[in-house]
């Protein structure tokens, strides 16, 4: 004999302001937990006493650790809730952060960071579907704060060693962050007490769309190649980008710079790209445009790193253009808050996949050479893969009617 399902009970809906409050805090708190751990990589190695090898893990963590956790968020909030699934993954972020400084084996400061970017996966998965399920009206303004906020996390991130001085100035630029860990779980959990189950559910007029194989449609699956393509790009620059301007000649402040830069620039590339996307009918020449924009600052690095750096962060950070563009399109090229969730929980967690391949060997590469020139080449040539699935995953159109038409 099966059991009844659990009843459920309707969401409350979300004040206006609890909710820009709510994606402010989750956003500022989805990067720099991660990026300020790049501008301080060599001290957390040298402290340890490990090899460069476990840099390749440390720094592959993120998109791989996105990819596992972000394949298990749907069935996860399918059965909680979107609200109280965020929060438990924010219960994660807080502890890895809090804890991880301190530690003195470098095992466990691994396990540690996993915590930190298994939360932060559930947020980068279910955010957009909340937003979507919770937005009403304010679908774009909410998006808006997401992508631009989220931007500047990974901005402020690196900058925060800049703060600190003497042998545990490491610990602390990492620790700091803890802080916007605790004041984001206290907003969410006042957020799920009053949303209570909070999981999209399917409606009649969409039932086909809710439910064939994300796989059937195209533009669903070109989505998740371009998210992919740009998430190694960013993660190999949040990982790696200081230490490839130290070894280009440049001081390891600029470096710390250069990365901020890139961030700050997503900043810009969120504030603008979910109004662009919601207003422009024709977006595939932006995919095209950012991932030009990337290949030059590549081509910059591999030939005088130490000359301009920050005119070669500044076309990376352009190129950052393309993490805020795929973003909003995940709401914008679906209908229903269903088919966004299942959407942002197809994109991202094998988009990540993708992802985690890209620090992983450059770090295995990277030790065994000592060098970035066919590291800086290859993802030139990444940047051509980028553009082309970028431009068809911007044409215009629903993923739920590509889903409905492969119904029939």
């Amino acid at each position: 004999m099966t059991e009844s399902p659990t009843p459920r009970r309707f969401p409350r809906s979300v004040p206006v302001v609890l909710a820009f409050i709510a994606v402010f805090f989750a956003a500022i708190n989805l990067r720099a937990g991660i990026a300020s751990l790049g501008s301080v990589l060599g001290e957390v190695l040298e402290a340890f006493n490990t090899s460069g090898a476990l840099a390749g893990v440390i720094t592959a963590m993120p998109g791989l650790f996105f990819a596992i956790m972000g394949l298990g968020a749907v069935p996860l909030a399918a059965r909680f809730g979107l609200s109280k699934t965020l929060t438990v993954g924010m219960v994660l972020t807080l502890i890895g952060l809090a804890v991880r400084p301190w530690v003195g084996e470098i095992w466990i400061f691994i396990a540690l960071t996993a915590f930190v970017v298994a939360g932060i996966a559930l947020a980068n998965v279910l955010l957009p579907a909340w937003i979507k399920n919770h937005g009403g009206r304010h679908i774009v303004a909410l998006m808006t704060i997401y992508s631009s906020v989220l931007g500047l996390s990974g901005a402020i991130g690196p900058l925060s060693i800049l703060l600190f001085n003497g042998n545990d100035a490491w610990r602390w630029s990492l620790f700091i962050w803890a802080s916007f860990a605790a004041v984001q779980l206290v907003v969410w959990v006042i957020v799920a007490a009053r949303t209570g189950f909070d999981f999209p559910s399917a409606s009649a007029d969409t039932a086909a769309g809710n439910g064939g194989s994300l796989w059937k449609s195209p533009t669903a699956v070109f989505l998740m190649l371009f998210f992919g393509l740009q998430s190694m790009n960013a993660y190999i620059q949040m990982g790696w980008l200081p230490q490839i301007f130290i070894d280009g000649g440049a001081s390891a402040n600029v470096g710390s710079v250069a990365l901020a830069l890139v961030g700050a620039l997503n900043v810009i590339g969120g504030l603008v790209m979910p109004l662009i996307i919601d207003r422009v009918h024709n977006l595939a020449i932006f995919p095209v445009l950012f991932s030009v924009c990337s290949a030059t600052g590549y081509v910059g690095l591999y030939f005088t790193a130490d000359t301009v750096p920050l005119l070669w962060a500044l076309f990376l950070g352009l190129g950052g253009f393309c993490f805020p563009t795929a973003i909003a399109l995940i709401p914008a090229r679906s209908r229903s808050p269903l088919v966004t969730a299942r959407l942002s929980g197809f994109v991202q967690p094998v988009g990540y996949f993708v992802a985690a391949l890209g620090p992983f060997l450059i770090g295995i590469i990277y030790e065994a050479t000592g060098q970035w020139s066919a590291i800086l080449l290859t993802l030139v040539g990444g940047t051509v893969a980028m553009a082309v699935t970028g431009f068809r995953a911007s044409r215009r159109g629903y993923i739920d009617d590509e889903l409905n038409a492969a119904s029939r």
